[in-house]
């Protein structure tokens, strides 16, 4: 029997860092930091659809507690002279005190700007189901989507999976397209793993996404993966 791994898990500790990175020293503490962790993410990942937002991580000290956003327009999440990025913070705030009103820690934004949305796999999930939302055809958003891909040096291999009621039909289907390789059981392998859903007036699509960036040799303490460029304050 086959065990289907999520792509990013497969390899922690190898080439992947943990995206929440702190320690609870009691119980109560982790309980409620997990809880905290959760907020935070289901708030931002339905407040910033459409930013093009790869990925959300979670560092905590003793007194501060930071949110590291990637996203690939980054002038959308920060606003003019930095008001959206205040409100998003505001906001946040509200919404963790709500879950842990003991919980005292400065919250901090670091917003990442992802240099090649075309090789980030959370970015190219959103563009299919943006191309699905404007009623496009799904087989020419695919091609397209990945003809573009595949265009980007550090590419090897693209797979993209859509399903559900694919064009208006009554019955659901899946469909998929792929080119170069995706090497899934090497753990050296530099693959990323996306899912979206494309939500149309007939119903939800599934969206998943592989991208395969090559392989990587370095030493284990330098795997953990660094922002593409310095971050800009929040």
């Amino acid at each position: 029997m086959t065990h289907t791994v999520h792509p990013y898990a497969h390899r922690l500790g190898i080439i992947r860092d943990w995206k929440s990175r702190w320690f609870a020293g009691d119980k109560k503490s982790y309980r409620e930091n997990i809880n905290v962790d959760e907020t935070i993410r289901r708030f931002l990942t339905k407040r910033l659809r459409g930013t093009y937002t790869s990925g959300i991580e979670i560092e905590r000290s003793e007194s501060e507690l930071r949110v590291i956003l990637a996203t690939a327009r980054p002038g959308l999440v920060i606003g003019r002279s930095g008001e959206n990025a205040t409100k998003l913070r505001k906001e946040l705030s509200e919404a963790i005190r709500r879950v842990a009103p003991a919980d005292r820690r400065t919250l901090k934004f670091d917003i990442v700007e992802v240099r090649q949305p075309e090789t980030d796999a959370a970015v190219v999930a959103y563009m299919v189901a943006e191309g699905l939302e404007k009623r496009m055809p799904f087989r020419r958003v695919l091609k397209q989507t990945i003809e573009k891909v595949i265009a980007a040096r550090e590419v090897e291999g693209v797979r993209i999976t859509v399903s559900g009621r694919l064009g208006g039909a009554e019955m659901s289907r899946k469909e998929e397209l792929k080119k170069g390789r995706i090497p899934l059981q090497t753990f050296r392998a530099d693959i990323d793993f996306a899912h979206e859903e494309a939500h149309l007036p007939y119903g939800v699509i599934g969206i998943k996404v592989w991208i395969y960036r090559g392989n990587v040799y370095q030493d284990k303490k330098a795997l953990v993966r660094q922002p593409s460029a310095e971050p800009v304050r929040g």
